[in-house]
């Protein structure tokens, strides 16, 4: 059995214990003096805060293995820098010790190498979590997700008018990343843990959808970069300013399914349509957003569901896979069923 396999295998708080010492041993490579390695958050990355001698944190990432490559996490990280220019606060690199963006990690027990690379901190709270949720104050909720809207129309003009620098690499939730023979997420219609009912709803949506992306174009009012992971967790709140972290997903996609992504987790919450409302309409405060877009939103939130099911299904050996099963599939089939009765 190979490294792989074997460390995929181990319980979850082995594998967290030997990130992390991977992660301490990564730390000399830049020019800090760690005091101590505080967990964030030990799932595709594993995220920690390098708390220093001068008591200043910083925030290191070590990449999960074969994500992305070398090019792809250089694109993201000149594309961050990009939004940085154009006033979106979002984290900055530090350069290791040799003046890289990121290094490669090998550690004993662990398959690798291992990409890993550091951030500055940025102060701000969480809009919500997995775990948490999203306060239901009525009042807040429009202001917040008024201004969410407002963040994800900046951050389209800001890549609709930019050119990426020659070389620039990210993958594409295009109509072959959502719907295609290998969708970016797996083939999701193949996870084992749906019904035979289930699985030919998700065979006929696949069709729908790819029928309906097909039709609706890439020109870029419509589509382009990217974050396609806009959740309450990675959007930090400080004062009236929003923040945006985790450009793990980032690449080329259509806008609504940016903002799809937002409203995902939240459709079931009595404050759904209030959040979805102030969304859409601080996202045209900022962009134009035609109406015809906007009716494929129930589209977009469908192949969203399904891109969830392809991630559980790429990692059925992986605990926390097994455990979110159920209700993503709950939920892909609440947004299925949806977009397919209006479809009809």
């Amino acid at each position: 059995m190979g490294v792989s396999g074997a460390f995929s295998e181990l319980p979850p708080v082995e594998q967290a214990a030997r990130l992390h010492q991977l992660a301490l041993a990564a730390v000399s490579r830049w020019p800090l003096d760690c005091v101590r390695l505080e967990p964030i958050k030990v799932r595709e990355n594993a995220v920690y805060a390098v708390h220093t001698a001068d008591r200043h944190r910083v925030v290191l990432r070590v990449h999960r293995l074969g994500y992305h490559s070398d090019e792809a996490l250089r694109s993201e990280s000149t594309w961050m820098s990009a939004l940085g220019e154009h006033g979106i606060q979002v984290p900055r690199a530090i350069r290791s010790r040799a003046g890289r963006l990121f290094e490669h990690i090998d550690f004993t027990g662990v398959p690798g190498p291992r990409q890993v690379d550091v951030f500055e901190w940025i102060e701000g709270r969480q809009l919500g979590s997995v775990d948490q949720g999203v306060s239901a104050d009525a009042q807040w909720i429009e202001q917040i997700y008024g201004s969410v809207g407002e963040l994800a129309a900046r951050m389209h003009n800001q890549s609709c008018a930019w050119q990426p620098p020659e070389g620039f690499k990210r993958h594409s939730w295009c109509g072959e990343g959502l719907a295609g023979e290998a969708p970016l997420w797996g083939r999701f219609w193949e996870l084992e843990a749906l019904t035979s009912g289930q699985r030919a709803l998700f065979e006929r949506l696949r069709a729908r959808v790819s029928q309906e992306l097909a039709g609706f174009g890439t020109k870029s009012d419509r589509y382009g970069l990217i974050h396609a992971d806009l959740v309450p967790e990675n959007i930090l709140v400080e004062g009236e300013s929003l923040r945006v972290i985790d450009f793990d997903d980032a690449g080329f996609g259509w806008h609504m399914f940016e903002i799809a992504t937002s409203l995902y987790f939240i459709r079931r919450e009595s404050f759904y349509e209030t959040a979805r409302d102030a969304l859409i309409a601080g996202y045209r405060r900022q962009r134009p957003l035609a109406d015809e877009h906007l009716r494929l939103l129930p589209m977009f939130l469908a192949a969203r569901g399904t891109t969830y099911l392809g991630w559980v299904h790429t990692r059925k050996g992986e605990a926390t896979a097994r455990e979110l099963t159920p209700q993503l599939i709950e939920l892909a089939m609440a947004a299925a069923d949806d977009y397919l009765s209006q479809a009809r």
